[in-house]
């Protein structure tokens, strides 16, 4: 079979076809058109509508909103020799004319969509182009926590970003993260595991690359990191040294506990072994009593993270430091609990004393003498690790 007679007649067929594309593109080129920029189109962006090919001697170049250069569908035009601008009746405002003949909307809208005619009218001719311009939205990306409480330096929170796109760029207080020995990007970066949380890791985002330098980003998600207390300290009037608070019958005693902590701790108070009313941070005395005297704890708590510290201090009689022998030891006597204490927390040793014995040692320095022969009735002190 001869097939060289057909395959000489599809290639000439196709030559014909390229030589009439070719014709009609030098016809084409020829004539006044529109060319979108390529970032044109965006909600909230500029977009651009560039005229080309337009005449040497334009006088005044007038953009439309439709297909027809009539006066009622004017936008805005422009004087090449007087280079001032007229305002039709479709102007909004936000539309201007570069000295070329390109129509500028600023902050485009999504009802900015439709038809855009430009007239070009010259000395010895006029011409007309058209073009459709469609606003779009940027695809904003959605983000999802699998928290937004988070204790400092123990949890871990894992972010999900809601997008198709495959290359998800990660924010973490605003700036740009990579993986890292604490934050972990999966292989298709649609996820982000931050672990040992901190304060300064919110708010997070995820962002997708629209053009080269255009991110669009996500709703910032923001963490509440939980934290403390880290400390529980009472300050008082008159001033309390190593845990005692010398005061007089009387007079009045104020003490105010401190501690940090996210969100703001709870207090409660202890006396001796009664456990008040009061939930503030501060209890006044306004006149010291016999029965108002003995320890006081401020016991400070954090709901979110069980974090539990206290501070305690000893309301007495004035006692002088001489009072106290020299060298003496105090252990936490049996039946009694002891707490494990870090390094600068105030802890205070108790040994069994009947409240008699106990204002009395507050009255009389010779009380020691009595303590000494009675091995159970003891001294109330007060003792620092350091």
């Amino acid at each position: 079979m001869d097939l060289s007679r057909p395959r000489c007649r599809l290639w000439r067929k196709l030559v014909l076809v390229a030589s009439l594309l070719a014709c009609g593109i030098t016809q084409a080129s020829s004539q006044m058109y529109i060319s979108p920029d390529p970032f044109t189109g965006f909600k909230g962006f500029w977009s651009l509508l560039t005229v080309n090919n337009a005449p040497k001697d334009v006088q005044e170049y007038s953009w439309h909103r439709g297909t027809n250069d009539t006066e009622e569908n004017l936008i805005i035009s422009y004087n090449t020799t007087s280079h001032s601008q007229q305002n039709g009746p479709m102007y909004s405002g936000r539309e201007t004319v570069s000295g070329t003949g390109a129509l500028q909307i600023k902050d485009s809208q999504l009802n900015d969509t439709g038809n855009y005619t430009v007239r070009a009218a010259a000395v010895n001719d006029t011409q007309r182009a058209t073009v459709w311009l469609e606003v779009r939205v940027f695809e904003t990306p959605g983000i999802s926590v699998n928290t937004s409480y988070a204790v400092l330096n123990v949890d871990s929170v894992a972010a999900i970003c809601q997008t198709n796109d495959t290359n998800v760029q990660w924010y973490v207080g605003y700036t740009q993260v990579s993986s890292y020995e604490r934050m972990t990007i999966s292989p298709d970066t649609k996820t982000l595991i931050i672990k040992r949380v901190r304060s300064s890791d919110s708010p997070l985002q995820c962002g997708i690359q629209v053009f080269s330098e255009i991110i669009k980003k996500s709703e910032p998600v923001y963490l509440t990191v939980t934290y403390g207390p880290s400390y529980a300290t009472i300050f008082s009037t008159p001033v309390n040294y190593q845990g005692i608070l010398p005061a007089e019958i009387g007079s009045q005693v104020k003490m105010e506990c401190y501690s940090d902590g996210r969100p703001q701790v709870k207090y409660r108070w202890i006396h001796n072994i009664s456990v008040l009313s009061v939930s503030e941070k501060n209890i006044t005395l306004p006149s010291l009593t016999w029965d108002q005297m003995g320890r006081y704890r401020c016991i400070a708590e954090n709901p979110a993270t069980h974090e539990v510290l206290y501070d305690e201090v000893q309301v007495q009689t004035h006692m002088p430091s001489e009072a106290y022998p020299r060298g003496q030891h105090l252990s936490t006597p049996p039946g009694i609990p002891h707490h494990g204490v870090s390094r600068g927390q105030r802890h205070h040793l108790w040994i069994s004393a009947s409240q008699h014995d106990q204002m009395l040692l507050h009255q009389v320095p010779e009380a020691l003498e009595a303590m000494s022969a009675h091995p159970r009735r003891t001294l109330l002190c007060s003792h620092s690790f350091l």
